[in-house]
């Protein structure tokens, strides 16, 4: 169960975050399961382990987590959390560095730890977010893609256009993509809720089946032919069952030209009523001076299960930036108000957020599983960097100097005076 009040206060508007409101409560959920296991003397990643959701089994908040309205039921039917794991594990060096990095008589006033937490977010809104694609074919054998969905940045343009022209036979470069222009591009609900791989991409692929349809139809007539069974697209071409094969281009040409002439084009619309969730793993290795409660974040790892993953290049990209934003969350961003509801830092500056300089090492690693409702077994990837960060960051603090830190972010003063009062 859970209570929400709502406040009116005077203080900057709020606006939509990347991951609003799950990274805040997989703070709290992460860290206390840590906690749990750590005051039970229990290993902190097996009594995880035990109480993660398996393939077959409900999702029972989704119900609870509606939007305006009750949720729609979720069975997980992909998860590779129990790989994302078991890699991480590997890849830190885990068993090896935990509670085994500080030599109490060294006198280094630094002492290292290494902490992880796990998540799973979600692909769009379920029952709600829907999109809309337009395939058409030029008559050179190329393709224009209309899509509602925005690229923020995401590459999603690209990432849509893969998926056609995998469905269709054909390069990338032989799709042009128009995005965004609701004068001429069909809806979508929008880039959030990390929704355009699943759900636009859902629509791209419907729309390019449809117009990967009317391609064999018409290439059936041009070879005399009264059905399309057994027709394939590949390598920019359309093969009959029996070896003939007509280029995509004289196809096209022949479309609008010279038989049956009409546009070989197709819209789709996609909504769901799954949301299927991606899981990771998330690590964190840092080093905590106890003089000044300095932490420094050293390495930080995210091995993730993103379904079947369309481009890894920009997937990781992803990954990437959501981990530059999240150790500001979690590290050194924080708005700062005095007595009279008045922001104190409203400079970039000592309002302070990750530079380039101020990164550490930092790894993705993928873990390939196939979601049967996802486009081509695709699951989203966006939000879920944001989540485990701040309390496996909470966690390598505890594993370097045995004090929890329940609040973010985890500033020198905030750290300092936790240890000193233990």
């Amino acid at each position: 169960r859970f209570v929400c009040d709502v406040v009116y206060t005077n203080k900057p508007t709020p606006g939509a975050f990347r991951g609003y409101g799950a990274m805040q409560c997989y703070f709290g959920l992460e860290t206390l399961m840590s906690e749990i296991a750590t005051q039970l003397g229990w290993d902190v990643v097996e009594f995880k382990r035990k109480n993660v959701i398996k393939e077959g089994e409900e999702l029972l908040m989704a119900k609870a987590l509606g939007e305006g309205r009750e949720g729609f039921a979720q069975i997980i039917r992909s998860s590779g959390l129990e790989q994302c794991v078991q890699v991480g594990l590997e890849a830190m060096d885990w068993y090896n560095k935990r509670g085994q990095m500080n030599q109490e008589s060294s006198g280094d006033p630094v002492r290292r730890g290494i902490g992880m937490a796990i998540a799973l977010h979600g692909s769009g809104v379920a029952g709600l977010d829907m999109a809309a694609a337009t395939l058409k074919m030029n008559d050179d054998g190329s393709f224009n893609l209309l899509i509602g969905a925005t690229d923020l940045g995401t590459g999603s343009d690209t990432i849509l256009a893969q998926m056609a022209a995998e469905v269709l036979g054909i390069p990338v470069d032989d799709l042009i993509v128009y995005s965004s222009d609701t004068d001429f591009t069909p809806f979508d609900t929008g880039a959030y809720a990390s929704s355009t791989t699943y759900v636009s991409g859902g629509a791209v692929r419907k729309a390019a089946h449809k117009a990967a349809d009317q391609i064999k139809e018409h290439a059936a007539a041009m070879l005399g032919l009264d059905e399309a069974e057994g027709f394939e697209l590949r390598d920019r071409q359309v093969f009959a069952p029996d070896g003939r094969a007509l280029t995509l281009e004289a196809v096209a040409l022949s479309s609008l030209h010279q038989q049956n002439q009409h546009q070989i084009i197709a819209s789709a619309s996609h909504m769901s009523y799954d949301s299927p969730p991606p899981f990771a793993a998330q690590f964190a290795e840092l080093s905590v001076d106890t003089e000044t409660g300095q932490v420094t974040v050293d390495r930080v790892l995210m091995v993730v299960d993103a379904g079947r993953v369309i481009n890894p290049v920009t997937a990781s990209g992803q990954v990437e930036g959501g981990l530059q934003q999240v150790l500001g969350f979690a590290h050194s961003e924080e708005m700062v108000y005095d007595e009279k509801g008045r922001m104190v830092n409203a400079r970039f500056g000592p309002y302070r957020t990750y530079q380039s300089n101020d990164m550490p090492e930092v790894e993705v690693i993928f873990v390939q599983t196939d979601e049967p409702t996802g486009p081509f077994g695709a699951k989203s990837v966006s939000e879920i960097a944001m989540d485990g960060m701040a309390p496996a960051m909470a966690d390598a603090i505890h594993d370097a100097t045995g004090v929890w830190i329940r609040q973010v972010p985890f500033t020198p003063e905030r750290v300092w005076q936790a240890l000193q009062t233990g």
